[in-house]
């Protein structure tokens, strides 16, 4: 009996330590998104349309890349042999136009190269057919797919969007963890993503 006594935590301190590790999380995860825009490498990333049936939900507009569209002549190394979860690395490269594109895939850990950034999908699932070959194309999401907007603002970039005239700009950690920094309308900033 007192040793149980001993182990008991007054509820007081019992509610300070819970706040302290739940502000300790939220910082954690705010500064995790911070470091990658204070410090990562620079990508411009071109937009796609999409189904007008999904433009808009809230307050948020749904973007779509190029680079979310991994054909499998890309695709180097080991390929899954089971059907699991994966992630894969992507390697992009700068076009002469300042848009940054797909240019090798794996589902291993690519090596960085001068020239180039590795970005990390977001797990996905992966069916193996009974050969083991790869579909013509594999579909990948980066975490960049949604930004969030003042309410009411979505509108002029849904259009922009779907006319091809919208472009992001993200930062990538070293890790290939992707961040959106700014939205690009027509060559001209429009938001930039401030660091908290």
């Amino acid at each position: 009996m007192a040793i149980s006594g001993f182990f008991r935590i007054p509820p007081i301190a019992a509610a300070v330590v819970a706040a302290a590790l739940q502000t300790a999380v939220l910082g954690y995860m705010v500064e995790s998104r911070a470091s990658i825009l204070r410090s990562g490498e620079d990508i411009k990333l071109k937009t796609l349309p999409v189904d007008p049936r999904d433009l808009l939900r809230g307050d948020y507009v749904i973007l779509s890349y190029p680079i979310s569209t991994i054909p499998k002549d890309i695709v180097t190394g080991e390929i899954p042999k089971d059907s699991q979860q994966v992630r894969m690395a992507v390697r992009l490269k700068p076009g002469a136009d300042g848009l940054w594109t797909a240019s090798e895939a794996s589902f291993g850990d690519l090596a960085p190269a001068e020239g180039s950034v590795v970005l990390r999908t977001l797990p996905f699932e992966y069916y193996s057919s009974v050969d083991n070959v790869l579909p013509e194309t594999l579909f990948v999401s980066y975490g960049i797919e949604r930004y969030y907007v003042p309410e009411g603002e979505g509108k002029v970039l849904e259009d922009a969007r779907n006319q091809e005239e919208l472009e992001v700009e993200a930062r990538v950690s070293k890790d290939g963890t992707p961040q959106i920094a700014r939205l690009i309308l027509k060559g001209e900033p429009i938001y930039d993503e401030p660091l908290y």
